[in-house]
């Protein structure tokens, strides 16, 4: 049994459906009413040793992406991040680490002005869960349900650096110093596109952040729009670093499986697409429109007109396939 198949049969069932739960499990966050102008997103991530950040990654690095992480699911709901709270199971007390580490974790949080407001501490093999909490206006958060047939599909900035960085730390690949350091950058330290999901709820119709790969997390908007989608494959945004070191098959099966990117997927209409495009622009928010959704049940992967075989799928925890 997968990740998303072991939530939907002991997790989705349950005895409680308060009304003021506007969006429960199944999306980034869930959703609160808090009054009637203002929803509260919640989201919950864990990282694990060895499983979500390599043994050796420092520790200023794994309280950036504890956060980041979190953050990056608020923005993937349109949201503003107000609060996280943090519990975290060490090994035993390193002061040097904890000092390192919390400075990676308020880093951030001074940046996009969020307060850390509790959490717990316990002893045992290192974990981080983070709790984040933000707020976004009643009727605008950005749900991955909310995709419409004939939607176009986009993508901020470049995908598949940190997979690159992974691969490499596996000895899959070899990299020169130089773009090692710049792909490690990538997957130590993701910049949650928290002001790009703010600009973009006024006018996309759905919206997912990039963790477990492109194509994967494409995949939940396309399952809760019950919708399928053509990508143009040659319209990927690869990075130098992707290009210099991959042939263009390996990179873009790369960009597409590999996860920890945390970009944003979103969807917009036919009507948006201009009004969308300027703002991004205006923004200075790198962007590429990759496809576009339809009726099928399937995502068809095309490369220059031509239909692209891939070997692999997205992360999934519990998968055999990882």
């Amino acid at each position: 049994m997968k990740e998303f198949e072991l939530i939907k049969e002991f997790f989705t069932a349950q005895p409680v459906s308060r009304k003021d739960v506007a969006m429960g499990i199944g999306d980034d966050c869930a959703l609160i009413q808090a009054n009637d102008d203002k929803l509260i997103a919640v989201t919950t991530d864990t990282l694990v040793a060895g499983v979500h950040f390599p043994l050796n990654t420092p520790p200023r690095a794994i309280g950036h992406k504890a956060v980041a992480v979190n953050l990056s699911d608020i923005a993937a709901m349109g949201a503003e991040p107000c609060w996280i709270s943090v519990a975290i199971t060490l090994p035993e007390v390193d002061q040097q680490w904890l000092k390192e580490f919390t400075a990676g974790i308020f880093e951030l949080t001074e940046y996009f002005n969020v307060q850390l407001i509790g959490g717990d501490t316990t002893k045992g093999p290192l974990s981080i869960t983070i709790t984040a909490q933000g707020t976004v206006p009643a009727g605008k958060a950005l749900c991955r349900s909310g995709a419409r047939n004939g939607d176009y599909i986009y993508v901020t900035g470049d995908i598949g650096d940190a997979g690159l960085a992974l691969a490499a730390i596996n000895k899959e690949v070899e990299l020169s110093e130089q773009d090692f350091a710049k792909a490690l950058e990538k997957l130590n330290y993701p910049k949650p596109n928290v002001l790009t999901g703010q600009l973009i709820r006024e006018y996309a119709t759905s919206a997912i952040d990039v963790s477990d790969g492109l194509l994967a997390d494409l995949e939940h908007i396309c399952r809760a729009s019950t919708l399928g989608a053509v990508i143009d494959l040659e319209n990927i945004p690869l990075s130098d670093v992707m290009k210099n070191n991959l042939e263009q098959k390996k990179a873009i099966e790369m960009a597409l499986t590999a996860g920890d990117d945390y970009q944003l997927i979103f969807t917009a209409s036919a009507t948006n697409k201009v009004g969308l495009e300027t703002a991004m622009s205006h923004a200075d928010i790198e962007y590429s429109c990759i496809g576009q959704l339809n009726t099928s049940d399937e995502i068809n992967l095309n490369l220059n007109g031509k239909p692209f075989e891939l070997s692999k799928v997205g992360y999934q925890h519990f998968s055999e396939n990882n």
